[in-house]
């Protein structure tokens, strides 16, 4: 095991991965040529999730830049800014973008330029749904060609060994707080992070406070000198013992130093242990120009005996070493007897906070009983322990209901007297049936919630819908008018419905049709607008593809 330097930025993925449903975008000034694409091809059929528009080149930019596209349509010829201008400006800022090109005959001498910003293919207007859907599949079929050479295994052994010090670190870091995983799952995450299979050995935890000059460093100054001492640790251990370490929530530097295969981890190897860790003090103050204080503890069994090493050493820290600077401590084997333990239970990550925020109630079940079995363990009904492990879920609770802006007497009801009493509960038993009932109240609370909140958005969604037939109803512009993300929108819809919200849109201008063409008597082209078709021709393509007949022919036929 390597030292580790501290954990660099992630690199930030280009674009979606290869299971995220495809995102497409049609670039035209000609709105009807929009319009119509959107409108008479399934896009779903062939695994578009959403099909979008933009009737500019600057429009499908502002699109760009909310929403991931994964397939750009585009006319050469637009005001403003030009397709061949828009794909460069594509291919610059999201190069995994493909694009491909609509033209004119008159145009075809673009081609050579489109060959050079590596479009993926050139139509010539008027295009047949058949070519622009072959063209797109071709396209799809590309990007998932290069989606799964990206999550190859090279590719993700190469990007695994360039993280593995940060990964490494947030690992120990986890079960330092008490994180527990499966024997079978921590070997696996050590063998991925070339840690080989700890589970089982004997180690001990050194524990480093950086102190002095150190205290005075920037951020990034000191995290060079944490990666320097981490290099120097593992240099002056490396000949006995394997080091694996991290930087924890007290901003002390926290060591995991394995006994290798075949040592002899009795008193010998202790002395040598506390003898290199003094020489590691001096080192750091000879070339580092700092102090450090040093804890070591006694060796114990990995993953059983980490935690309880850690918070004894944390512990120990505070008590001996407090203030002073430049101090040597070694952790007494023997913890002292405490009269009350407090309920690890109750404070191991994930809290309880945050599975509530999550909404993860299983999780919170499991939490919840591992609290009481632990509790039951422990002696049963200790009063210490019946007030630390009330207070920790009353307040979660009330953290909760306060953060829906509901009131806590609202809520528990009847239970709230117990609540604001001086010791509300004498057993482990009425606790739980308290925390049972509350935690149904807040789950019902919740769900009602979430419920109510989707049903206000498909209304309003609807509403604005039909108010503005006539108008713009893309998928942009209804995503401004409730003030949310048009991918949310789209997948909200979709949950709460099952339909597209493209297909409400189309549906309710085709039911609007049928209507106008059976009781009214505008003229066809009239209707076109009123239901927002640029031009009639798009509006009878749509129509005689939903119904079989022109709407001239429905007219003649049922009016």
């Amino acid at each position: 095991m390597e030292a580790q330097p501290g954990a660099g930025d992630a690199p930030r993925p280009d674009r979606k991965g290869r299971d995220t449903i495809v995102e497409l975008l049609i670039v035209d000034d000609e709105v009807h040529v929009v319009e119509r694409l959107l409108t008479t091809i399934d896009w779903q059929a062939i695994g578009i999730g959403q099909a979008h528009g933009a009737y500019s080149g600057e429009k499908a930019l502002s699109l760009l830049e909310t929403t991931s596209i994964d397939i750009v349509i585009t006319d050469i010829r637009m005001p403003g800014m030009s397709g061949l201008q828009l794909i460069a400006e594509i291919q610059r800022r999201w190069p995994k973008t493909k694009c491909i090109l609509l033209s004119g005959h008159s145009d075809f001498h673009y081609a050579k330029e489109a060959i050079l910003y590596r479009t993926e293919n050139y139509l010539l207007k008027p295009v047949t749904e058949r070519d622009l859907i072959e063209a797109v599949r071709r396209v799809m079929d590309k990007l998932r060609a290069e989606w799964e050479e990206i999550v190859s295994r090279q590719r993700l052994d190469y990007t695994l060994k360039e993280h593995l010090p940060a990964l490494r670190s947030n690992l120990l870091g986890e079960l330092l707080q008490g994180r527990r995983l499966s024997p079978e799952l921590l070997r696996d995450k050590t063998d991925m992070l070339g840690l080989g299979d700890v589970t089982g050995k004997p180690f001990a935890v050194m524990m480093i406070r950086l102190e002095e000059h150190f205290l005075h460093y920037d951020a990034r100054s000191l995290s060079l000198m944490e990666y320097a001492i981490g290099n120097m640790a593992h240099e002056l251990f490396g000949d006995r013992l394997d080091s694996w370490y991290t930087k924890d929530a007290h901003e002390y530097l926290v060591f995991a130093l394995f006994a290798r295969e075949g040592s002899d981890y009795s008193v010998e190897l202790a002395n040598w242990l506390e003898r290199t860790a003094s020489t590691l003090q001096t080192a750091v103050s000879s070339y580092l120009k700092g102090k450090i204080s040093i804890l070591v503890s006694g060796w114990g069994t990995f993953p059983a005996d980490l935690s309880d090493l850690y918070n004894r050493s944390v512990a120990a820290f505070r008590r001996t070493i407090g203030g002073e600077q430049e101090l040597f401590v070694r952790l007494p084997d023997a913890p002292d007897a405490p009269d009350v333990t407090p309920l690890t239970s109750l404070y191991e990550p994930p809290t309880l906070i945050h599975l509530l925020e999550a909404a993860r109630w299983d999780a919170i079940r499991e939490k919840l009983d591992a609290l009481f079995g632990e509790m039951e363990r422990q002696g049963g009904d200790s009063q210490e322990q019946l007030l630390e492990a009330y207070f920790g879920i009353a307040s979660a609770f009330a953290y909760i209901v306060h953060k829906s802006g509901r009131s806590l007497p609202d809520l528990a009801r009847d239970d709230y007297d117990k609540m604001i009493r001086g010791i509300p509960f004498r057993s482990v038993t009425q606790l739980k049936e308290w925390c049972d009932r509350m935690l149904g109240r807040i789950r019902d609370d919740m769900t009602r919630e979430t419920k109510n909140s989707r049903a206000a958005l498909i209304d309003e969604i609807r509403a604005f819908v039909d108010d503005h037939l006539a108008g713009d109803v893309s998928l942009q512009s209804i995503a401004d008018h409730v003030y949310l993300h048009p991918v949310y929108v789209s997948k909200i819809y979709k949950l709460e419905t099952g339909d597209n919200l493209s297909d409400y849109v189309h549906r309710v201008r085709m039911e609007k049709a049928e209507y106008l063409l059976k009781h009214g008597h505008d003229k066809i082209y009239e209707i076109a607008a009123m239901l927002g078709y640029q031009r009639p021709h798009s509006f009878n393509h749509a129509f005689k593809k939903q119904f079989g007949m022109t709407p001239q022919e429905y007219r003649d036929r049922f009016s």
